[in-house]
């Protein structure tokens, strides 16, 4: 039996159809869960929760969702809560906490509690990363890329730290062009 170009055609477009399928249903079963799981902290209340573990796992929902103003009020709930915690745990926390203020554009706020972080657990490259975003936002190039080398002296191969440091060098060495002085019309 010969399968002719239109039966193959046929076959490789319901093979892709599936594959799709597939995908589209596992997103649509994570989206679901996550919404589930908003649903019952948002039920129990942020007073009910006192545990740092499950006020970050809804701390985290709330940034997925992009409601960063109640994140924000959820993780320092977490932090008043976290002193039995390991200092992996409680760098976790602040670090979510500095990146819900970092999304509302207070800086100085999230650069406060990513150094908390950092005090915590002094070689957490995805705090530094941020640490070093939040000083590029204000301005703060050295900082930045003190920070961003600091991250590659912990992790060489990261990928942020070797794009931001590269552009901050880029930056840093940028000289406008001063040759139209001497030309003129």
């Amino acid at each position: 039996m010969e399968i002719s170009s239109f039966q193959s055609y046929l076959v490789i477009l319901f093979v892709v159809l599936i594959i799709i399928a597939t995908f589209v249903f596992r997103q649509f079963l994570k989206t679901r869960k996550e919404e589930l799981n908003l649903v019952k902290y948002e039920q129990k209340g942020l007073d009910s929760l006192t545990k740092a573990s499950e006020l970050y796992e809804f701390g985290s929902i709330q940034i997925k969702k992009r409601l960063y103003t109640e994140a924000t009020k959820t993780f320092l709930k977490a932090v008043k809560n976290y002193q039995d915690e390991p200092n992996e745990a409680k760098a976790i926390i602040d670090n979510a906490l500095g990146f819900s203020y970092a999304a509302q554009n207070e800086f100085k706020q999230a650069i406060k509690y990513y150094n908390s972080a950092i005090k915590s657990l002094p070689e957490y490259p995805i705090a530094l990363n941020n640490l070093a975003s939040a000083h590029q936002r204000l301005l703060e190039y050295e900082l930045a890329y003190e920070t961003y080398k600091k991250v590659l002296a912990i992790d060489p191969n990261n990928k942020t730290a070797i794009k931001k440091s590269r552009e901050l060098e880029k930056r840093n060495d940028y000289n406008p062009y001063k040759g139209i002085k001497n030309k003129g019309f």
